[in-house]
């Protein structure tokens, strides 16, 4: 198996400065996540933006639909942000012939008690074992994206 990854920032990313939780979209984790796991997979990384989700356009969106559409892989892994996850997916929502999956964190990669590697391995393994489509993979679940809401108050995605 051979997947393409896409990065686009998000709290997965984020490296915090101080107790005002001033922070910055930090380099991607995905890669370093991946190679702690000891993976046994080949994968291509691109970094196309280092932004928070709330920060995202409809330009940005375009970019990525754009280079899901153009990339010649079938499998296709996104980190993102978790606040607008739902809107990028919904944007891919028209490519039918590839395995998409949408995955982020609550807590940033760098944080011990982080979620990161969890959502990451949960992406790799719905990437190997759902039909085509558009999903995001958060909190050990896989939902369909046009079937996912967040639940703001308990931090985590919910069937819709």
């Amino acid at each position: 198996m051979k997947i393409k990854i896409f990065t686009l920032g998000g709290t997965i990313d984020k490296t915090y400065f101080d107790k005002k939780s001033e922070y910055q979209v930090g380099e991607p984790k995905v890669v370093e996540i991946l190679a702690s796991m000891n993976v046994s997979f080949e994968y291509e990384f691109e970094s196309l933006m280092r932004k928070d989700s709330l920060d995202m356009t409809e330009a940005d969106r375009e970019l990525l639909l754009e280079r899901v559409r153009s990339d010649s892989h079938q499998r296709i892994l996104v980190t993102h942000g978790t606040d607008t996850m739902i809107e990028s997916a919904g944007k891919l929502q028209g490519i039918r012939d590839k395995v998409v999956v949408l995955t982020g964190a609550f807590w940033p990669a760098g944080f011990k008690a982080s979620d990161a590697e969890f959502n990451v391995g949960c992406a790799v393994a719905a990437l190997q074992s759902v039909p085509p489509g558009i999903y995001i993979a958060v909190n050990g679940r896989v939902f369909r994206a046009d079937r996912v809401k967040k639940n703001r108050e308990h931090n985590r995605f919910e069937d819709v």
